[in-house]
């Protein structure tokens, strides 16, 4: 097993974050995104210090934060000043109050489905009406379908890029008509980018504001460390705009992010690339690995390589006595919780979303109990 992902079951279950308290002990948990790794070593050394400091206040230097994230996304092809950045309590928040300040109440968001579970509660939210639409044939970002929702009134976009729960990494083309699109009907462009930091080996992420001109003129890049370094319950995101002579965020969010997650923000994009590294290859491993599990255990589904994330997308469709909802059959049978397609909205059916940022051995194990229910089926 490769490090980081080399954690043992017996460690993880003393853990009391969501994915280890959801389901009983004889239960392997594979669906909510949460990685199976310790703290990266600079990051756990800033936390301890701060509780052993009792520094645990309010977040307070907004402007520090500012300028490191100016500074790292730059790898993302975005030239931005310090100003264009908003430190906000975590993803949602920031889509939330995007699509709150700069769309028309009760106005329709477009977004892609199937897709990552909380977006048409954000979008109802902030006061709007979610707008879904099927991808491409190919997989790709539909535009005659966005645009038939613009020219019936929308006025956004949500994104989600990498895709979740596909892993897809949407071309730099694709972005650059989207922001084209939107332009040409005074729409604006939120982009969900989360997962940029976690690019599988021989895949590159570019930001939706890199896209073009016109994605700066229209867009807006939210992420976070806290996918990538599992830092999610310290809660601190940012807001990159594009274009902020138009489109300014109220400053009062800035101050409620998480300090003790700005402060492991900070170390994680100055700090944190060597263990990133370490990590994405261990994934790259694990992504082969469920190739072959799924060959030799669910020979019938089909999955595209994910290019990002640590979450792939399978689908049993093949198995109809699996039905709608694999993940349930899985759950009751199996004793493996995986994230139930149909959660992901139309499209969903008949699929089920795996989190594969774990200890191969528990993966492995995963998908022998998987493939022996399967089996019992077709006995």
């Amino acid at each position: 097993m490769s490090f980081p992902l080399d954690l043992e079951l017996s460690a993880l279950r003393a853990r009391r974050s969501e994915k280890w308290v959801s389901y009983p002990e004889d239960v392997l948990p594979l669906f909510v995104a949460e990685s199976d790794v310790a703290l990266a070593p600079p990051i756990a050394e800033r936390l301890a210090a701060a509780v052993a400091d009792g520094d645990t206040g309010y977040s307070a230097d907004a402007d520090g934060l500012r300028d490191i994230v100016s500074q790292y996304y730059t790898r993302y092809g975005v030239e931005s000043a310090p100003g264009d950045v908003m430190p906000v309590y975590d993803v949602g928040v920031g889509v939330r109050a995007a699509l709150a300040e700069f769309v028309p109440s009760g106005g329709r968001v477009v977004h892609h489905v199937p897709v990552y579970m909380p977006f048409p509660g954000w979008i109802r939210r902030a006061g709007h009406e979610p707008a879904p639409v099927p991808f491409a044939e190919d997989g790709g970002i539909n535009l005659p379908a966005i645009e038939a929702e613009l020219a019936a009134g929308a006025r956004a976009v949500l994104l989600c890029h990498p895709h979740n729960p596909t892993g897809r990494i949407h071309p730099q083309s694709e972005l650059a008509a989207l922001a084209e699109l939107a332009d040409s009907y005074g729409a604006i462009v939120v982009s969900d980018e989360i997962w940029a930091p976690m690019a599988l080996p021989g895949h590159e992420f570019r930001s939706f504001l890199a896209a073009s001109n016109t994605a700066r003129k229209v867009g807006f890049a939210i992420s976070s460390a806290s996918k990538t370094w599992n830092l999610a319950g310290l809660k601190c995101a940012f807001v990159i705009t594009g274009n902020r002579a138009q489109y300014t965020l109220p400053p009062y969010l800035a101050g409620a992010a998480g300090h003790l997650g700005s402060l492991a923000a900070r170390v994680a994009l100055t700090e944190g690339e060597p263990w990133r590294e370490q990590l994405m290859a261990a994934l790259d491993e694990n992504v082969d690995l469920l190739e072959q599990l799924l060959a030799e255990h669910l020979p019938k589904a089909t999955m595209v390589r994910p290019e990002s994330t640590y979450i792939a997308w399978i689908d049993a469709s093949a198995y109809p006595e699996l039905g709608d909802n694999p993940a349930k059959v899985f759950l009751s049978e199996a004793k493996v919780a995986f994230s139930p397609g149909i959660a992901f909205g139309p499209g969903g059916e008949g699929h089920f979303r795996v989190n594969f940022a774990c200890n191969p051995a528990v993966l492995t194990e995963a998908f022998e109990r998987v493939g022996r229910v399967v089996a019992a089926k077709a006995d």
